[in-house]
């Protein structure tokens, strides 16, 4: 990521590697409190950096999550509850049924040499659910 404002005698320049990200928490802290129209725009040329190192098949999957994270943020009346909130869905994403916790288990028993932890088929079954109608 290359950032530059010279108005603000600032100059962020992309790191030598690319698969960590090095921040320094104390410039941007500060750059938060005092200036926060630069943090943001610091904020944003990092995302687009780390989005466009990724691979192609995966840069539009992860612009979309940034928008539902930044959704989250804008809703969120406070950075605590905009913390939380992007908390939830990361979780949401992990526990929910077809999420990264059932993809691990399913791995695990892929490796497992024990047909008792093999996974089992994802039930489709469903039970459908007949609300009364508003009148109009």
């Amino acid at each position: 990521m290359t950032f530059d404002r010279p108005d603000k005698n600032l100059r962020v320049i992309e790191m030598q590697n690319n698969k960590t990200a090095e921040i320094d928490f104390d410039t941007w802290s500060e750059m938060a409190r005092t200036d926060p129209e630069t943090f943001e725009l610091m904020r944003q040329a990092a995302i687009e950096a780390a989005i466009l190192r990724a691979a192609e098949h995966n840069q539009e999957r992860l612009r979309r999550l940034q928008w539902r994270i930044d959704q989250e943020r804008r809703l969120a009346p406070t950075p605590i509850a905009a913390c939380l909130r992007i908390s939830r869905m990361m979780w949401r994403t992990v526990l929910a049924p077809g999420g990264l916790n059932d993809r691990f288990g399913e791995l695990r028993g892929l490796f497992s040499e024990r047909p008792d932890e093999r996974p089992a088929s994802p039930s489709l079954g469903g039970r459908v659910v007949a609300f009364a109608r508003a009148r109009d």
